[in-house]
């Protein structure tokens, strides 16, 4: 019954933490008179306590149910887990339906808050104003900076924000072509070929980095699928994001992991677990980390020791992370050679 009680508590708490960092973007995608209703002012009112005196907003809360009714000082506002940029996106939804300046301001409020913190390489920490800890790296973790780039640019292009000055429009795009280059430089390269990414890079020397104690520089199986996804989405490709989509895709290709899956079990004192199971017939997976020398996938607990076999690694970091997925297969068999075909690219 208590093993019971404790999952059923972590899937809570799991459940809430998504829809939390995703309530602002579902409401964005309501209509019009959805946002002139009495509801959608209430909703986008709720919002608008939540923003911070630097003009971000918090990870991990629901900004829109319920305003907040503490001090806007303890408030810390991230770009952490979609933060931020979904309560942006509802805030040019809610102005454009409603013409209510107050989320006009509001939304340049963030929109200027995410101008500043862009580093001059065109990298954005986790975190601004910059702390003294991981987060004032250059973030690709939990695709961070990812959509941050996608916002600028559809500031930029869209005309969902045409109710914003061309200055505004001018710098995003601007902002956008900076990140580029930044994702261009932080690639990893292997003996002259490129790879991928690290989820975190330097903030100064743009070099793979450290962020918690299990997260070591590596490169990432997982948040450089997201990194690939972006610049495929750029609608003209200049030769340098050519070759670094082509050198992730075909890293990712080089490091798939064949012939296992990941079960859940029941150990024998009731706990829940996971463990790597031989299977001939299940689909490729890749590693959360891989060695940056030698490819070779890489578990940590939070002693931060780094470990070749996932078994290794305690029960709490076993259940508690995300070490294997399928990241990549989507990517690989269909999105990569769309693209190729889309730019009329030579076949391999």
């Amino acid at each position: 019954m208590k093993f019971q009680l404790t999952v059923i508590c972590v899937l809570c708490l799991l459940l809430l933490s998504f829809s939390d960092a995703t309530v602002p973007s579902r409401y964005a995608k309501q209509s019009a008179e959805w946002f002139q209703s009495e509801a959608g002012r209430r909703i986008a009112d709720n919002v608008l306590t939540w923003q911070t005196p630097h003009g971000s907003w918090p990870k991990n809360r629901d900004t829109a149910s319920e305003p907040f009714d503490g001090k806007s000082d303890d408030l810390h506002g991230t770009f952490d887990n979609s933060a931020t940029i979904g309560e942006l996106r509802f805030l040019a939804r809610a102005f454009s339906a409603t013409n209510e300046l107050r989320y006009r301001q509001a939304f340049l409020k963030g929109l200027s808050h995410i101008l500043e913190a862009q580093y001059p390489n065109g990298g954005w920490p986790q975190y601004y104003p910059i702390s003294k800890g991981y987060h004032r790296h250059i973030t690709f973790n939990d695709n961070a900076m990812v959509r941050i780039l996608e916002l600028l640019r559809d500031v930029s292009e869209s005309s969902d924000y045409a109710f914003l000055e061309t200055e505004y429009r001018t710098k995003t795009k601007a902002a956008v072509t900076k990140g580029i280059d930044c994702i261009l430089r932080t690639q990893i390269e292997q003996d002259g070929k490129l790879t991928a990414w690290c989820a975190q890079h330097d903030e100064k020397t743009l070099a793979p980095a450290w962020a918690r104690s299990y997260e070591p520089p590596s490169i990432s199986g997982a948040e450089s699928v997201g990194v690939v996804r972006f610049l495929m989405s750029v609608e003209e490709p200049t030769p340098a994001i050519i070759a670094a989509v082509e050198g992730a895709v075909g890293w990712f290709k080089s490091v798939a992991i064949h012939g296992i899956h990941l079960e859940a079990f029941t150990d024998a004192a009731g706990q829940n677990d996971k463990r790597v199971v031989a299977d001939p017939d299940a689909g490729p997976l890749w590693a959360r980390f891989y060695e940056i020398d030698s490819n070779r996938p890489i578990f940590l607990d939070r002693d931060s020791v780094v470990r070749y076999s996932f078994s290794e690694i305690g029960q709490e970091r076993r259940t508690g992370y995300a070490y294997y997925g399928s990241w990549a297969t989507r990517l690989i068999t269909d999105e990569y050679l769309r693209w190729r075909e889309k730019h009329k690219l030579p076949k391999e």
